[in-house]
């Protein structure tokens, strides 16, 4: 997949927010349906969130899971590993935490830190992250021929944007936990944090667990297309498998958003 994010147009905007609300809501719903026929199919999904840090992954999940059923729903935000972690291989933690087959587990970051921050920090060695391409294909692989349906998001904002964001975090009390030491130093390691991600895309964009690379400057429309592109996806796994979905709810008469 051969992504240029600076290339990506990311002026997108949803300005209009009556009708953002009511596409939210119907997206919603449409996602609560796919989640209950996965369940009774008993097709694992897996969801993988990735991005700069305060592109919006948290307020995407937020929006693509507070009306699914919470019993077959689980989110696991993904942080540095604990010391009796580095004693497995590096996927063993993500392993156990894959959802049953019929729910649902959505990764705040994931074993993508094996290309991203591992690399860059330098906690794995070239030999290692280079290796990891081929590990994490292999691994999507063994899970979608399995019973599991992965799909990838990245969130992308500018460099502008994530500065209005942390300063934004900086004075607001209720926000304030979220911004860290470690997100100021980030920004000095932007652009190798953006060739990580680009070759990340080229080597392990599959079509069987692709990436779905979103401008994420505005919000609203990055929550909205997250979720689009995701039942996009999903939709066309159940039509190729043969599994009966139909994801579209009538809700304009129903509760208000």
């Amino acid at each position: 997949m051969n992504i240029r994010l600076n290339e990506l147009l990311m002026d997108q905007q949803y300005e209009n927010k009556k009708k953002y609300n009511k596409e939210l809501k119907q997206l919603q719903f449409d996602m609560l349906n796919v989640q209950q026929h996965l369940f009774n199919e008993k097709v694992g999904l897996v969801l993988v969130f990735e991005g700069m840090d305060a592109a919006g992954k948290g307020g995407a999940i937020k929006r693509l899971s507070e009306r699914l059923d919470p019993r077959g729903l689980r989110v696991h935000p993904i942080a540095a590993p604990q010391p009796h972690e580095l004693r497995f291989h590096y996927l063993q933690r993500f392993w156990r935490k894959l959802p049953q087959h019929g729910q649902i587990s959505i990764f705040d970051r994931s074993w993508y830190g094996r290309v991203l921050v591992e690399r860059i920090e330098g906690f794995a060695t070239k030999p290692q992250w280079k290796r990891a391409y081929k590990e994490i294909t292999d691994f999507e692989k063994m899970l979608t021929d399995e019973s599991y349906i992965v799909v990838k998001c990245w969130l992308h904002i500018t460099q502008d944007e994530q500065l209005k964001r942390f300063e934004e975090r900086r004075i607001d009390p209720n926000k304030q936990w979220k911004l860290t030491d470690e997100d100021w130093r980030n920004r000095e390691k932007w652009t190798s944090y953006i060739e990580a991600a680009e070759e990340m895309f080229e080597k392990t964009n599959i079509n069987y667990a692709p990436w779905i690379v979103v401008e994420a400057n505005d919000k609203k429309y990055a929550r909205i297309v997250v979720l689009k592109r995701i039942l996009e996806h999903i939709m066309q796994v159940c039509v190729e498998k043969g599994i009966p979905v139909n994801s579209h709810h009538d809700v304009s008469q129903g509760e208000d958003a």
